[in-house]
């Protein structure tokens, strides 16, 4: 949108917009950086038990001491890089499954109790099942990552599908298009935002399952690393593996985010 089309009403809701957001950062950053220096502080005195809690610095110095020979940033890697490919794998199937169960009906009628059961199984009694089956592998972890996603993924979205106006169906019916159009122009459109949503969770919960997978089936990763620290008490380690989850969980979030900005600002133009 051209500068010279904006009202003044609009480029004040505009600044208003941005001001938000950056003091919506910054109590972000406050909150986080006061959390530290509690943290670090009741290290210090002896609040609580360094031994157990750790300590931002010795965070810090585990980092340090992991760069040197840059087994924290294999770990991190192999951990993301599973991540991403069970997400990007559980969004292509959600999305083809969805539109499969849309073009249809009777289809999705058999096959919709079948996925609720399937989402309501506890992922963690799956992971020894797909070890015995695929081996301890990597493969085994992504699938482990897709399994805790993809079947409330399916269902979600084949629920925004299904929700589309049904008056804005009727008049692509009435204006000659296809069910294939009414897929594209109509149903895809009206649900990104559900979709978008749907991607908060689920690049949130292939993280999960990915670490699930990576306890049982790994030599590396961060979550290898968690049952490695824990069995030789370097709880160090192991609380810096849980930051670097807790960093790269908000990295993926604010990624996907950043996307349905993109998106909102497409659309509005």
């Amino acid at each position: 949108m051209d500068n010279e089309h904006v009202s003044p009403r609009q480029e004040e809701y505009i600044k208003s917009h941005r001001r938000h957001h950056h003091l919506v950062a910054l109590f972000r950053f406050l909150a986080f950086f006061l959390f530290l220096v509690l943290w670090e502080v009741s290290t210090n005195l002896h609040w609580i038990d360094a031994f157990i809690f750790s300590s931002p610095s010795r965070i810090l110095q585990t980092i340090l001491d992991m760069s040197k020979d840059y087994s924290i940033f294999r770990h991190t890697g192999i951990t993301l890089y599973e991540t991403l490919l069970s997400f990007a794998l559980v969004v292509l199937v959600s999305f083809l499954t969805a539109t499969l169960l849309w073009f249809s009906g009777t289809l999705s009628e058999v096959l919709e109790p079948w996925l609720v059961i399937l989402n309501s199984l506890p992922k963690s009694a799956l992971a020894p099942l797909l070890i015995v089956w695929l081996g301890a592998n990597t493969r085994t972890i992504i699938v482990a990552g897709m399994s805790v996603a993809v079947f409330g993924s399916i269902i979600s979205m084949y629920t925004a599908f299904r929700d589309t106006d049904e008056e804005k169906i009727k008049l692509i019916y009435t204006l000659g298009g296809s069910r294939l159009q009414v897929l594209k122009d109509v149903v895809i459109p009206s649900s990104l935002p559900s979709i978008i949503s749907i991607l908060k969770v689920n690049i949130g919960l292939c993280l999960v399952g990915v670490i699930i997978g990576e306890f049982l089936a790994a030599r590396e990763g961060l979550g290898y690393l968690i049952i490695y620290a824990s069995q030789i008490f370097k709880l160090n380690y192991l609380i810096t593996a849980l930051i670097i989850l807790c960093i790269i969980a908000f990295c993926l979030y604010q990624g996907i985010q950043k996307l349905e900005h993109q998106i909102r600002k497409t659309r509005s133009l």
